[in-house]
């Protein structure tokens, strides 16, 4: 169940459009598939290594204290209801694919990190996100947590490169608009998870 959530979230988390994702698509669009492939494999492992640090470094510090534990779980539910809301906000916003060159793979490595780590709202909102989730599970939970948000992002990463590889030519913004509005949905729902256990326990 625990591995099943967590897929959840690593699905939800990397399906918005975002900078990752527009790194993707138009690596997909502007490469061979085995090329395509090669490269998201940069993106997936910068994401990964962001998961990880906000998860086991900010998380773990988050479960020394109850307070604090409470606290940041709190205002991590009350963040992740917003990054819901502006991704339903936002879902129909037009998604335009840049016509990218082949980049050599040097300049790829770089676009990838630049990708993650170069966006400090995106980090803050992944560090308390992911935070607030580790406060909320026991030790031996954390693992198949991580495992199930790993191999979410690696699947749709991955996924999305061959897809769009592929099918480059038959994209529907409609269908973007759908993943956007299911990824809000279960964030939401998470949100709202955190928030109703913060009540519980000061009311």
């Amino acid at each position: 169940m625990i591995f099943l959530k967590g897929m959840l979230i690593g699905f939800a988390f990397v399906a918005p459009i975002g900078m990752q994702n527009i790194f993707v698509f138009n690596n997909a669009l502007s490469n061979t598939t085995k090329r395509a492939v090669l490269n998201s494999l940069f993106i997936w492992f910068f994401d990964a290594l962001f998961s990880l640090v906000a998860f086991y470094g900010i998380g773990a510090l988050i479960i020394k204290n109850e307070m604090v534990k409470l606290a940041i779980m709190g205002i991590g539910g009350l963040l992740i209801l917003w990054i819901g809301y502006t991704i339903i906000r936002s879902a129909r916003a037009a998604v335009e694919f840049g016509s990218l060159q082949a980049m050599p793979l040097k300049k790829v490595i770089l676009t990838a990190f630049v990708a993650v780590w170069g966006n400090p709202q995106a980090l803050i909102d992944g560090t308390l996100m992911l935070g607030a989730l580790r406060g909320d599970m026991t030790a031996s939970q954390t693992l198949p947590f991580m495992v199930g948000v790993l191999m979410a992002t690696a699947s749709w990463f991955f996924g999305i490169a061959i897809l769009f590889s592929i099918f480059r030519d038959k994209v529907s913004p409609k269908f973007l608009m759908w993943v956007n509005l299911i990824s809000a949905l279960i964030i939401i729902g998470y949100g709202l998870t955190l928030i109703t256990k913060v009540a519980f326990v000061l009311f």
